[in-house]
């Protein structure tokens, strides 16, 4: 699934096609996604012009004076601004026409959702997440604070998304490696100390995560159809016997909140 990096990535590449662009019409081909596409959508944004491209947490937004349009990429979505007149493909549900290209929105699976709403920032999806990884607010204290009396596992509780928007499986697991944290340590026990370690390694993971356009396991790839490729730094996440790049010990996996969790078992001790 798409997280944080890679819809940061998407929100990047298409940013500079769609702001400040006019929608000439919208196609809806296949309306049938994790929630029906609304009906007037084509009628809505015909004629509308994009003025800000935003993202929070996995969800895109597109402001226009007719609305916003809140697009999430589900478990195999991708937008694409193509320019070189390409057929449309088989899972390409929802098209853009735009001044220079079309934006396409594709989507095999169809577990993602392209929806309006008079101000996303209150839409039921969004209203309720936390803080932004990458914000001011998000640090140490604030995790410490949102932690006390948490039972969960630690690397339940970042990925808890009213905690902290963005923190999926695969970061979530390479932060705890970087800040060398137990990841079925009790939130609720760590100390302060601890929570400033991995806010900073949950930033700066995203950060390089970002820079490297995303992780392409499957089906990623960003807004000019290339893949992510921070796959390639991963220290932890799918490399389950694989020997650990500090130590050389079997990396391990583990069930933990019903996703598949990796760790080094001598590295990350914090917790244990």
């Amino acid at each position: 699934m798409p997280e944080l990096p890679e819809v940061e990535t998407t929100a990047r590449g298409i940013r500079p096609w769609l702001e400040n662009c006019r929608i000439k019409q919208v196609s809806v081909h296949h309306a049938g996604l994790r929630w029906p596409v609304p009906e007037h959508l084509a009628e809505t944004l015909r004629g509308q012009t994009v003025k800000v491209v935003q993202r929070r947490g996995k969800y895109l937004i597109l402001n226009t004076p007719a609305g916003d349009v809140l697009i999430h990429l589900g478990m195999s979505g991708s937008l694409r601004v193509d320019t070189d007149g390409s057929a449309r493909r088989k899972h390409d549900h929802v098209e853009w026409q735009l001044a220079d290209g079309v934006l396409r929105y594709h989507d095999p699976r169809r577990f993602g959702c392209v929806l309006l709403a008079e101000d996303a920032t209150q839409h039921p999806l969004i209203a309720r997440l936390g803080p932004e990884p990458l914000g001011e607010v998000f640090n140490g204290d604030y995790l410490f604070r949102a932690s006390r009396g948490r039972r969960q596992a630690v690397k339940t509780f970042i990925m808890d998304s009213r905690i902290v928007v963005g923190v999926g499986n695969i970061y979530a697991s390479e932060a705890l490696f970087a800040a060398g944290i137990w990841p079925k340590a009790t939130a609720g026990r760590l100390s302060r100390a601890t929570y400033q370690r991995l806010a900073k390694a949950i930033r700066d993971t995203l950060l390089q995560a970002i820079a490297a356009g995303g992780t392409t396991l499957q089906d990623f790839v960003n807004a000019n159809g290339q893949p992510g490729y921070f796959a390639q730094a991963l220290a932890v996440y799918g490399r389950a016997g694989d020997a650990c790049a500090r130590c050389g010990k079997a990396i391990v996996s583990a069930t933990i909140g019903q996703r598949s969790s990796y760790f080094c078992p001598r590295c990350q001790k914090t917790g244990k």
